[in-house]
């Protein structure tokens, strides 16, 4: 709730308090998880709670922001040195995959605590929105691409984060999946056939995945 940087304690405080919600959304949403439950699981006393949230969903959102800053850190790392926007885009559709793989838990507390984060002037949509005005300018897209591609790109990410976790996904569903997901996602932005299976080409795509959970294990 503040800008001021914290002091150590008041950064232990906050830590504890994170960890103890990744652990209670990753079984339920955030609406059904009490206060005294969240300060309870962490061992501080209520008052600190509201020393740092100024609510429950506050207190989600601050999770959900966490985690999906570690995936866009995946994706800047996946990406590092790429040139073509087509390219980076398709990466970061691969380290969500990734991440949905290697940290099951926090990636279902995404899917479960974040909100307004496919809202276009969100700060963590800068790449996407930066990739996806690129491939408008090298790419013939469809029209309704320059209006709602990034709500519709976010999307298929998303989707395709809570169809892994929900079908608890090994490596090679995951990889044929993504495959998939890839090529209807450039399909549904008027990419040109080429570019599609360029992109979605199985070995391709399986390579990647293991790069981008190769990066995941090496921050672990």
């Amino acid at each position: 709730m503040t800008d001021q940087p914290l002091s150590p304690r008041a950064a232990r405080t906050r830590a504890v308090l994170l960890d103890a919600g990744l652990d209670l959304l990753a079984q339920r949403p955030i609406d059904a998880i009490a206060i005294d439950e969240l300060v309870a699981a962490a061992g501080v006393a209520k008052g600190s709670f509201f020393n740092h949230f100024g609510d429950k969903t506050g207190f989600a959102n601050a999770i959900g922001e966490a985690i999906r800053g570690d995936i866009e850190a995946l994706i800047g790392a996946l990406n590092a040195g790429e040139a073509d926007p087509l390219n980076r885009l398709c990466g970061g559709m691969i380290g969500a995959a990734a991440f949905a793989l290697c940290q099951r838990k926090r990636a279902a507390v995404l899917m479960r605590s974040a909100r307004g984060m496919t809202l276009e002037d969100h700060v963590l949509n800068r790449g996407v929105i930066a990739d996806l005005r690129e491939v408008g300018a090298a790419y013939q897209l469809v029209p309704a691409a320059e209006r709602a591609g990034v709500l519709f790109w976010l999307g298929c990410c998303q989707v395709l984060m809570g169809g892994l976790i929900e079908k608890n996904a090994a490596r090679a569903g995951a990889a044929e999946m993504l495959s998939d997901m890839i090529a209807l996602g450039l399909g549904g932005l008027g990419v040109d056939a080429e570019n599609r299976a360029r992109l979605s080409d199985a070995a391709r795509v399986g390579r990647e995945l293991d790069r981008a959970s190769g990066l995941l294990d090496g921050n672990r």
